[in-house]
């Protein structure tokens, strides 16, 4: 895809945006101070944030020149499905409050896109639909050390017709996210004079977001279980997550007994773990530190993939962590990532554009990745090695 043929396919609202970065300062003015607080922060000091882009910055690449690319393509495959790019939108907690009905607007560019999109445990669309009208076909979900609930939800996801089941595993408690408190963020949304200050403070996204998605009924967190979770808006509910520091891999070895599709265990950065899901039976492990809003001061996913990948045994390995650039893409495949996944941009794409700002996201990365692919002389991806990549600084 070239950058004169996205030109021409783009809104001209949306053509003054170059790259990923360029979405999240527009869409900080136009979020509540809360809702943008939720999707920007992370835990503590951010230092596991921040680390994440730095150890993608610590890389750099080898190319190979005189290579005739023309031929070259940007399209990969991932467990026999082939996508257009090597990218997917990583599940992210209440999408639908970045543009109206904002989880759907990611699983129907995705598809349109040719893509992939993870459907999250805490969105507020039932996964049913997500799965119908979005298209939807990976769930993740948060499951507790409780047998009961684990087989109630296995049994929802199934019969919704998803192929594949993402366990996020590095979540036992609710991580220490001072960002929140200090803006005021809660899950369920406390009715306040902050949360009203920030809706008429913020008109547009009070008119075109949340009024409409009032209008439709007041959203619940749909997902979290086989049953329906409390309100979007409550001053007193709480959702009842169940004992999740008492999940372990007995636990896992259940799901896999109950799930008949892929199943992938997310949050996985310690080696040793991905030898011990691999040999459960797990279909693959993805490396993550939940973008840095989890552990603070967690290692980047980056700097222990190529470990990852050896113990993982040809099990495929994703990746998720600060990627911004076609240019971060391309050094974790040759590193030896299956598929890599963005979270926080899309969201910030999807306030500013809705459905085809999602949509000319994609259109940036894919442009930047058969660029790239061109400037280091490759013509698939699978041609990518690690001596395309070297430690700097």
């Amino acid at each position: 895809m070239t950058a004169r043929r996205i030109e021409a396919n783009v809104p001209r609202s949306l053509r003054r945006f170059l790259a990923l970065e360029d979405f999240e300062p527009v869409a900080r003015r136009h979020l509540p101070r809360q809702i943008y607080g939720y999707y920007a922060g992370a835990a503590e000091t951010n230092a596991a944030h921040a680390g994440n882009s730095r150890a993608l910055a610590a890389l750099g690449l080898v190319p190979r020149v005189l290579v005739d690319t023309r031929a070259r393509s940007t399209r990969h495959a991932l467990f026999g499905h082939a996508y257009s790019l090597p990218v997917g939108i990583a599940p992210m907690g209440l999408s639908g409050l970045a543009t109206f009905e904002g989880d759907l607007a990611l699983a129907k560019a995705a598809a349109v896109e040719g893509a992939l999109m993870v459907a999250s445990a805490t969105s507020l669309m039932p996964l049913e639909r997500l799965a119908e009208e979005g298209k939807a076909c990976w769930f993740q979900t948060y499951l507790p050390g409780e047998p009961e609930r684990i087989r109630r939800m296995v049994a929802r996801v199934a019969a919704a017709g998803y192929e594949t089941l993402v366990l996020t595993a590095d979540v036992p408690v609710a991580a220490n996210r001072e960002n929140n408190a200090r803006t005021g963020f809660s899950a369920p949304l406390k009715p306040s004079l902050r949360l009203f200050w920030d809706g008429i403070t913020h008109p547009s996204w009070s008119l075109g977001t949340f009024a409409r998605t009032l209008a439709s009924g007041m959203p619940r967190f749909e997902n979290m279980d086989a049953f329906r979770g409390p309100t979007l808006l409550s001053r007193n509910a709480v959702r009842d997550i169940g004992a999740r520091d008492g999940l372990d891999w007995s636990h896992l070895d259940l799901i896999r007994q109950l799930w008949p599709g892929r199943l992938v265990v997310k949050g996985i950065l310690a080696p040793e773990d991905v030898t011990i899901a691999r040999e459960r039976g797990v279909d693959g492990v993805w490396i993550s530190n939940h973008g840095g809003r989890q552990l603070d001061t967690a290692i980047a996913p980056m700097s222990v993939l190529r470990e990852a990948v050896s113990a993982a045994g040809g099990m495929a390995v994703l990746i998720d962590g600060g990627f911004r650039r076609g240019t971060d893409v391309l050094k974790a495949l040759a590193l030896g990532a299956d598929f890599v996944f963005v979270g926080r941009p899309f969201l910030f794409a999807a306030a500013v554009g809705g459905e085809r700002g999602i949509r000319h996201a994609f259109g940036l990365l894919q442009a930047e990745i058969a660029r790239n692919m061109a400037m280091l002389g490759v013509s698939r991806l699978d041609e990518l090695q690690p001596m395309h990549v070297r430690a700097v600084g």
